[in-house]
């Protein structure tokens, strides 16, 4: 039989491939030559198998998350830890940007899933809302306010506030509410990041309006109260719009929407 198939090959390819020698077959050069083009073949159809079945189980091998700072801090860590547990095969990429910065990016294709504590300012940009609450305020355990179990707007008169910048989207409307309850400040000490205003909080120095995310995550040492009137915060997730989303895109997203469900019931 095998004769037979080696006669068929040496017919079909033209050249010869074999020369007899004391009742062995020695290679030509040109049998060499074409063993070379088969086994590259095969070695490339045995990586497309492998990627195939990868494909079939987790989805494409390599996931870029894409999130703001508040969610990178609070959420993230138990979230990809969860995730890499179900799926070890899958590589995961968490990118840490500013809310402008990520819904550029999810429009130009760098991210699987991009989550955000702001909403797109595109309204070409379609997202989904996944959680919804509500900012509070942290301060020192030993604050004069620490012992209130919910403050209101006005009881931040006079008081020392650490703030985001000024053209923050949340600063925004911690400001506007600010404004329209009459509400001045004695000074304020301006941050770039929710943790570090929590982390100057702890030190006592001044009150901060955070997502209550962030808040969760130095909940040991500050004294978290909840704001009225309620501002909002939401987060939201997008996908790039011109790709569907991965299985393992997809497997993420369950996790991190199970996640927020702990959330809720706390």
């Amino acid at each position: 039989s095998i004769s037979g198939l080696l006669a068929q090959m040496a017919w079909a390819t033209g050249p010869k491939l074999f020369e007899p020698e004391r009742g062995r077959l020695k290679p030509t050069p040109e049998a060499k030559d074409l063993f070379d083009v088969v086994e590259r073949n095969f070695l490339g159809l045995d990586r497309i198998e492998q990627r195939v079945a990868v494909l079939r189980t987790a989805g494409a091998g390599t996931l870029r998350v894409g999130c703001t700072p508040a969610i990178s801090l609070s959420l993230m860590p138990a979230v990809v830890a969860q995730f890499c547990r179900r799926h070890p095969e899958v590589q995961v990429s968490v990118q840490t940007h500013s809310g402008l910065q990520l819904w550029d990016g999810r429009q130009q294709g760098p991210f699987d899933v991009v989550l955000s504590t702001m909403v797109a300012g595109s309204t070409e940009a379609k997202v989904t809302t996944l959680h919804r609450g509500r900012a509070v305020c942290v301060m020192n355990p030993r604050h004069p306010l620490a012992a209130h179990s919910r403050l209101n707007v006005r009881d931040l008169r006079g008081q020392v506030l650490l703030t985001l910048p000024h053209d923050d989207e949340f600063q925004v409307q911690v400001q506007k509410v600010l404004e329209s309850h009459g509400v001045q400040p004695a000074s304020t000490i301006e941050t770039t990041y929710s943790f570090t205003i929590c982390r100057m909080a702890a030190e006592g120095a001044g009150i901060g309006i955070v997502n209550p995310y962030v808040a969760s995550v130095f909940a040991r040492d500050v004294r978290v109260v909840p704001l009225s009137p309620a501002l909002p915060v939401e987060i939201v997730r997008g996908y790039p719009p011109q790709f569907a989303p991965s299985r393992s895109t997809e497997a993420f997203q369950a996790v991190f929407e199970a996640h927020l469900k702990t959330l809720s019931r706390t």
